[in-house]
């Protein structure tokens, strides 16, 4: 009876959760430092490296494949752009639609400058 349980148990679960490693130490460095630069899709706050989400296992599972098979982390990275969005990446590439995350920054640096400037003059008078 245990045995059928145990069966049972063992159907439902799948068999590679992402986690499994590459043979390759220069490869599987390559993959998880890959890993740590692209956001989980549904948890948003991690990377899929930390993630326990299917989604992000079976991320994990692909960049690894396509760094076994020879493709660079970037190339990996462009693919994964390409189909899931710029969002997959916590520093997405600089294009018109992002272009108002780079920016943004910088005019309110800008901004935050010029009131200090006038606060000053202002002071000094």
């Amino acid at each position: 009876m245990s045995l059928l349980i145990g069966l049972a148990l063992a159907a439902g679960v799948p068999a590679d959760l992402g986690y499994s490693q590459l043979p390759d130490a220069r490869k599987e460095a390559q993959a998880a430092a890959l890993m740590g630069t692209l956001r989980c899709l549904i948890c948003q706050g991690q990377s899929i490296a930390d993630s326990d989400v299917d989604m992000a296992a079976d991320m994990r599972r692909i960049v690894r494949q396509k760094i076994a098979a020879g493709e660079t982390p970037e190339a990996v990275r462009g693919w994964l752009i390409e189909r899931y969005g710029s969002y997959v990446t916590y520093d997405p590439p600089l294009s018109w639609t992002t272009a108002p995350l780079w920016l943004a920054p910088l005019l309110l640096l800008g901004a935050g400058l010029w009131l200090a400037r006038g606060t000053l003059r202002r002071r000094r008078k």
